[in-house]
């Protein structure tokens, strides 16, 4: 059974998740931390928690979203996981830094790569790589069948969607990413997003008027 954590980083309000099991095994979701006090936060409650860090993993890359790469992967000693077409994103990301006044220290270490279908495991819990494209070319959500919820980085919000004016972002192959990928899961799904409120698919469906018919 997993735990979720949620913390709220940056300048951009992202969504920072540490997914952890009873044996306190933790993953490390999109680490958001730019300012100190929020690296230490998260430290502290890793510590806290006695959690043993194991993944870390960007569901997209643009810059908020990965804020901590870095420092996450000196601390637990972790390499980078992403989907194969988010490299070039993520090698852009601190050029974007710079533009919006957000220096900051570019992740230097092995980077791994995760595609649609394969699974994250931490001892018996799973989740299952969603690809998700339109807000970023490779944008993953990470689905959990057992447990209803997705963590769904900046594809789908609470009455809204990813932004789709970045750089390769494309409104429509977003929209028909979400319909095709997402709305075919359970109403009852959790949606955990990189921004906001989490929701849930039912309720998108109901009341997201990007997703009208």
């Amino acid at each position: 059974m997993l735990h979720i954590e949620t913390f709220t980083f940056n300048p951009f309000q992202e969504n920072t998740y540490v997914l952890s099991n009873e044996e306190e095994e933790a993953i490390i979701v999109d680490p958001g931390t730019y300012f100190p006090a929020e690296a230490k936060s998260l430290k502290d409650y890793i510590f806290r928690a006695g959690l043993q860090p194991k993944l870390l993993i960007n569901t997209h890359c643009h810059l908020d979203h990965v804020f901590g790469n870095q420092w996450v992967s000196e601390h637990y000693n972790l390499e980078l996981l992403i989907h194969p077409k988010e490299e070039e994103i993520l090698a852009h990301a601190r050029k974007s830094g710079e533009k919006y006044g957000l220096p900051f220290e570019d992740y230097i270490g092995k980077i791994n790569f995760i595609n649609e279908g394969e699974n994250l495991q931490l001892a018996e819990d799973k989740l299952v790589t969603i690809l998700v494209p339109g807000h970023s070319p490779g944008s993953i959500c990470l689905y959990c069948q057992v447990q209803n919820f997705i963590i769904g980085g900046d594809v789908l919000f609470r009455e809204s969607i990813g932004r789709t004016d970045l750089y390769k972002g494309n409104h429509e192959e977003l929209l028909q990413s979400i319909k095709e990928k997402l709305l075919i899961l359970p109403d009852e799904t959790i949606v955990y997003p990189g921004h906001g409120p989490k929701t849930t698919i039912g309720y998108e469906k109901q009341n997201n008027p990007f997703l009208e018919r």
